[in-house]
């Protein structure tokens, strides 16, 4: 089977560089004035390989925020002079952008909860209550790269004696994706564990994986994460 199957497009669909660095500096709970790039910059670069590694394409501009980084991150380790102590702090070639993002993101997500006449018309509205029994309603959207360390988390628990050979599976990306919408439109939502049999073999665990990604793109699915739990659900829109 081709391995253009397994391909998902990541370009203006997900999260970007910036939005990257934003999520590794919260992760990490950094100050923002004073990023330690180093540590930063080589969780970048794994976030990067890791989605190389899984077929999935992305912008070249998270490849120049990579360089960025990396420049900065030399510029940090050569010796600072007595006569340069005043020279402008290397990182803040990242700190001045990062924060006029997050001003325009937060504005952006302020006017876009604003309500807009007709827009939910046809869509199908999520029921804080169907999310947990116990009523509890503090839930947030779950972004690309909160999506990406679950799934890690879910591939930790696999043997590494499994052999991966995309080439041997059966199914497609899209007959997962029916399958998933089967389930969806049976139950209304579904958690992000459950998605993933006990028995399934790596293969089948990324496909899945694939497949979430471009439902996503699609716009068939809202995935959402409960505060106090961490349990992240899908629901059918």
């Amino acid at each position: 089977m081709s391995d253009e199957i397994y391909k998902i497009q990541l370009d203006g669909v997900f999260e970007g560089p910036m939005d990257l660095l934003i999520y590794l500096i919260r992760k990490n709970e950094v100050d923002i004035y004073d990023i330690p790039i180093a540590l930063i910059t080589d969780q970048y670069l794994k976030y990067i390989e890791w989605m190389k590694s899984m077929n999935i394409d992305f912008a070249g501009d998270f490849l120049v925020m990579a360089a960025t980084l990396t420049q900065i991150k030399s510029k940090m380790l050569l010796p600072v002079h007595e006569d340069e102590d005043s020279e402008e702090d290397p990182r803040l070639e990242l700190t001045k952008p990062l924060l006029e993002y997050m001003q325009a993101k937060s504005a952006a997500e302020h006017l876009g909860g604003r309500s807009i006449l007709g827009e939910d018309t046809f869509i199908r509205t999520i029921d804080k209550e169907d999310y947990s029994e116990t009523g509890e309603d503090e839930i947030i959207n779950v972004g690309l790269f909160e999506l990406i360390d679950a799934f890690k988390k879910i591939l930790e628990n696999i043997s590494d004696d499994q052999r991966l050979d995309l080439t041997a599976d059966r199914i497609s990306v899209k007959d997962r994706i029916a399958h998933i919408v089967d389930l969806l439109e049976k139950q209304g939502s579904i958690t992000f564990g459950e998605l993933f049999s006990s028995d399934a073999n790596k293969g089948e665990i990324i496909l899945t994986f694939l497949a979430v990604l471009e439902m996503v793109k699609l716009s068939l699915i809202r995935i959402v994460q409960h505060v106090h739990t961490g349990i992240i659900r899908l629901f059918y829109l």
